[in-house]
């Protein structure tokens, strides 16, 4: 198996990585300065939710998250959401 050395894969994801941290930050500062509050809308403590996941030393953070932002699943999602089984 042929496994990167840390600094080569550091040096590749960087600059994409600080590009990213960068975005998420202008966003979260535009929802600051926006007026009224988010304190109540569940999506914006999803979001608090996955940052903290990030701080973690964990290698498994994007599992994690994207199981903060999933739907659980249920037997019947098909007729909850209304699609038909597909026929063979």
């Amino acid at each position: 198996m042929n496994v990167r050395k840390s600094a080569a894969v550091f040096e590749q994801e960087f600059l994409p990585v600080r590009a990213k941290l960068l975005e998420v930050a202008a966003a979260l500062d535009r929802l600051d300065r926006a007026d009224g509050s988010l304190a109540t809308d569940a999506r914006r403590a999803k979001i608090q939710a996955a940052i903290q996941v990030l701080l973690r030393p964990e290698d498994d953070r994007a599992e994690q998250i994207q199981l903060i932002f999933s739907r659980p699943f249920e037997d019947d999602w098909r007729k909850k959401l209304g699609v038909s089984e597909v026929r063979k």
